[in-house]
């Protein structure tokens, strides 16, 4: 039995160990945690409302369920951490009191600084060590919120922009299409710089804090991914149709977009080509493609090229980020709009964009979007 105790302390102290090792990783370390390393917590507590949301046939209904699960899964990964301080702590208390269950007493009072139990001596030291730890994991996490959350404010603004820009839910050809339909298109070099800048934030604060790829938008029909896929598709189209009139905006927007789509995908363990063959086929198809230049030809936009000949150049774009956007999209059940892929939850199920009317003096104009 003594030995068992002395095998529990040598576990205990890995057990704590692992566990500071993860809160400095999670919550104070700026860099991203490494392919594949987004917290086990978060994942098994999304994946459970995943699991739920089956019972929901709509995809608001979905929604709603899973608009919880981010928040949620901050308690949950805070409780975790303090439930294996108290064991880890408890282990190495063992061999130094009566019983394992007067250890594990020991060690919820320190850590959770009640003080109704304690140490004598040389223990104190280790009394005063998981409280230190229990006060530190709460700290830091209360000290973690307003950062997280300032990063998905400053997320969404942009995202909630796009119903005015690209429709509700955003589609890549709708970005376009009502650009030019109210005469702004001398607008999209400053459209594409500012989602060149949001993809650079994105791509650090998604990658350093994992959270935030599961916090949804406060709209249903809203997505952060699924907004980045409307902005990156509406820069592929412009240059593949129109190259000498597209902004150079346009250019630095897509690699930046899709940039941050692979340090995601790194950080999900999902396996990606980072330098795709342009000539490799995509899922979007050509009917597809012609059918939204067809949009954009009864609009009035300015097109350089044919569908046959741009479409080897939009391919080879989209070619970068399509993969990664359609199973990211299916892992954090975005938005199913046009363009986006399949869903294994939401089979079938495609929301096609709406404007806003445009509403003027002496009557409704349905054909042109509203961007007021």
């Amino acid at each position: 039995m003594t030995a068992l105790r002395w095998v529990g302390f040598a576990v205990g102290l890995v057990v704590i160990g692992a566990t500071l090792a993860d809160v400095f990783r999670s919550l104070v370390l700026p860099r991203a945690p490494g392919r594949g390393r987004s917290s086990p917590t978060v994942r098994l507590t999304w994946q459970a409302f995943v699991a739920a949301s089956r019972w929901s046939s709509s995809f608001e209904g979905k929604d709603r369920l899973l608009s919880g699960a981010a928040p949620l899964a901050l308690l949950v990964l805070l409780v975790s951490w303090l439930i294996r301080a108290v064991i880890g702590y408890a282990l190495v208390l063992w061999p130094f009191s009566s019983s394992f269950g007067e250890a594990l007493r020991e060690g919820g009072s320190s850590v959770f600084t009640l003080g109704f139990a304690g140490g004598h001596g040389a223990l104190s030291a280790v009394d005063y060590l998981a409280a230190a730890t229990g006060l530190g994991v709460v700290a830091l996490q209360i000290a973690y919120l307003p950062t997280l959350y300032g990063a998905f404010n400053r997320r969404e603004a942009l995202v909630t922009m796009m119903e005015s820009r690209a429709g509700v839910p955003a589609w890549g050809p709708e970005v376009l299409v009502r650009h030019q339909l109210v005469g702004i298109v001398d607008k999209l070099p400053a459209f594409y710089a500012d989602w060149e800048r949001w993809a650079a934030e994105v791509s650090e604060s998604h990658t350093t804090y994992p959270v935030l790829l599961y916090f949804r938008s406060p709209k249903p029909y809203y997505s952060w991914v699924v907004s980045l896929l409307a902005v990156l598709d509406s820069a592929a189209i412009y240059l593949a149709v129109s190259p000498q009139a597209a902004p150079s905006d346009a250019r630095l927007c897509l690699r930046m977009g899709f940039s941050c789509l692979r340090s995601i995908a790194a950080t999900l363990g999902l396996d990606h080509d980072p330098d795709p063959d342009p000539n490799h086929p995509i899922g979007l198809s050509y009917e597809e493609f012609v059918e939204a230049l067809d949009r954009l030809g009864a609009c009035g936009f300015a097109m350089e090229r044919g569908p046959e000949e741009a479409w080897p150049h939009f391919r080879g774009w989209r070619v970068n980020y399509e993969a990664i956007v359609y199973r990211l999209a299916d892992r954090v059940l975005a938005t199913p709009a046009p363009w986006s892929g399949p869903r294994r939850h939401l089979e079938g199920v495609v929301i096609a964009p709406r404007r806003p009317v445009n509403r003027q003096p002496g009557g409704l104009n349905p054909d042109r979007p509203g961007m007021r």
